[in-house]
């Protein structure tokens, strides 16, 4: 193994060499949170087991921790303050982090690859934003760079993905990929409840953080449709790629015109690729609430588990369901990664790297294909829908669906509520149409907005 700053080919393979004799093979834990605690008692339960997996004795040599006093469980001979000295100690030849956030885990790891040690990481938007510095650092060194906890906790996505699915053409992932968003969506279809009340029970039962921001706001599932589109696609695709929304305007009302229609209402992540009318692709990644038909199969996803749903031209449909958080599953996903990258320093080699060759045009928003659930209280009088078809026929968006009831009272002038679902069309015709809409003297208010994907044609 190289030490700090002597790097190269030739520092590699004598860290392989020694590996291949049966040399242990030396761990670095940065952070012992919840997956971090995890991760220390699967390395020490079954220390035997995972020797005889790697081929070589897998050897814990520091855990680097910001207050050694909140970790009494933690052998205090393990324990460090300095994570840059840890990483760049004589016998470490693979660094796990779990600390999360951009710094100083980027610093620390690109330290880590620079030297030639291996980094297994479940930090998504560390990958997401600075993926392909990490990536060239990797390449540079000859070192391996897994991050399947990333995205999903214990599925097996991403290396189906990386590996699995290499020989294949991947044309769309659909995912739920945020556990705190689907317990919240599924509770409100269930119950009726509203988001509000919905979100203060998910926090009462520790599904939601104290700070619920990263996840109802969809910032964790934007990270993660980065990742995901960046393997499916062979493109380059980072956070600032993603189209982002949250859940918080979602209504009860919301749900319940969704179940009206057949649907459920979901937090989606969504990458797929696009091909416009002259035959060039493009790829989308966007995070939204969407309305989908109860028969697909993500729509029996309920509580806080996750799913992705991927499309392939000749696997055809495949699905990944499973626990997406928490640290036992998430520390699964990380010795399982810990595994393959201690097996290729024992066999001498190292596995999957970035494939990015097709590097496809990331495809704005406001250019791709979508449909919408619009939801108008409007005047009850004849002519009305003549007017609103006639707004939808100017923007070359056409209706698949309309639905109207009446309703009034002893307070309000006679009205009607007009639904109507929309073929396909590009999101910033739908957008000007509803801008529009709004501007109708009969219509007296958009009472909501939400895209619809699934068997929309």
């Amino acid at each position: 193994m190289s030490r700090p700053g002597q790097g190269g080919s030739q520092g590699r393979a004598v860290g392989r060499e020694a590996c291949s004799q049966g040399r242990p093979i030396g761990v670095a834990l940065l952070g012992c949170g919840t997956v971090g605690r995890e991760v220390l008692r699967l390395l020490t339960e079954q220390a035997d087991e995972l020797a005889a997996r790697v081929g070589a004795p897998v050897r814990l040599l520091g855990v680097a921790v910001r207050r050694p006093r909140r970790h009494p469980d933690v052998p205090a001979d393990l324990l460090t303050t300095d994570a840059a000295e840890l990483v760049g100690r004589d016998g470490v030849d693979v660094v796990i982090e779990v600390i999360g956030g951009i710094e100083p885990a980027r610093s620390l790891l690109l330290d880590a690859l620079r030297g030639g040690r291996s980094v297994v990481t479940a930090n998504k938007a560390l990958l997401a934003e600075c993926g392909p510095e990490l990536y060239g650092a990797a390449d540079a060194a000859g070192a391996d760079l897994y991050f399947e906890a990333a995205v999903a906790g214990a599925i097996p996505l991403l290396r189906p993905l990386r590996e699995s699915l290499a020989g294949d053409r991947i044309t769309r992932v659909t995912g739920i990929v945020n556990g705190t968003t689907n317990f919240i969506l599924s509770a409100m279809d269930s119950s009726g409840a509203g988001y509000a009340e919905t979100l203060e029970e998910a926090s009462r039962l520790g599904y939601a953080e104290a700070d619920p921001t990263a996840d109802v706001d969809g910032y964790d599932a934007a990270a993660k449709a980065a990742i995901l589109a960046s393997l499916a696609f062979h493109t380059r695709v980072t956070n600032a790629d993603v189209y982002r929304e949250g859940i918080a305007e979602v209504s009860a009302g919301d749900v319940i015109a969704a179940r009206q229609l057949g649907r459920t209402v979901k937090l989606l992540a969504i990458c797929e690729r696009v091909t416009d009318g002259s035959g060039a692709e493009s790829v989308s990644a966007r995070v939204y609430p969407a309305m989908i038909p109860r028969s697909h199969p993500l729509a029996s996803v309920g509580g806080a588990f996750n799913a992705v749903f991927v499309e392939a031209d000749a696997a055809g449909a495949l699905m990944f369901y499973g626990q997406g958080a928490g640290g036992a599953p998430t520390a699964s996903a990380v010795l399982g990664d810990l595994v393959a990258v201690a097996r290729n320093r024992v066999a001498g080699g190292y596995g999957p790297r970035e494939s990015a060759y097709a590097d496809l045009p990331i495809r704005p928003m406001e250019d791709t294909p979508t449909s919408y659930h619009i939801s108008l209280e409007v005047a009850d009088r004849p002519g009305v829908l003549a007017q609103v078809a006639q707004i939808f026929a100017e923007h070359e968006v056409s209706i698949m669906v309309v639905r109207q009831t009446g309703r009034s009272s002893d307070d309000v002038p006679a009205g009607a509520n007009l639904v109507i679902v929309t073929h396909a069309a590009p999101d910033a015709a739908l957008r000007s149409t509803v801008d529009k809409l709004a501007g109708l003297d009969v219509v007296r208010d958009v009472v909501s907005v939400m895209r619809v994907e699934g068997d929309v044609t």
